[in-house]
């Protein structure tokens, strides 16, 4: 297994266990105690395309970031019921 294998596998809940977030109104159930960026962009069900870049906020996050920004390549740690905005921006 390789570190990034390892990494992933560290991530995730014990079997049974979800947590519930909210992207862009919407909840979702994830078994992951953190979220990447581009997990974010995919549950958020926004348009996509070459010139389409993604602006990502979140509150009610972990107690030592409870608000913040995301940016590409980034991931966040979960906290259930916590919050995100996924905001489309063309490039052009």
């Amino acid at each position: 297994m390789n570190a990034s294998q390892e990494r992933n596998e560290a991530s995730k809940l014990p079997p049974g266990q979800q947590i519930t977030i909210i992207v862009n109104g919407r909840q979702h159930a994830v078994t992951k105690q953190d979220i990447s960026f581009s997990d974010l962009v995919a549950l958020s069900n926004t348009p996509t395309g070459p010139n389409v870049t993604y602006t990502i906020t979140y509150r009610r996050g972990q107690g030592n970031k409870p608000e913040g920004s995301l940016v590409e390549g980034e991931t966040v740690k979960l906290k259930d019921g916590m919050i995100f905005n996924v905001t489309p921006t063309d490039k052009s």
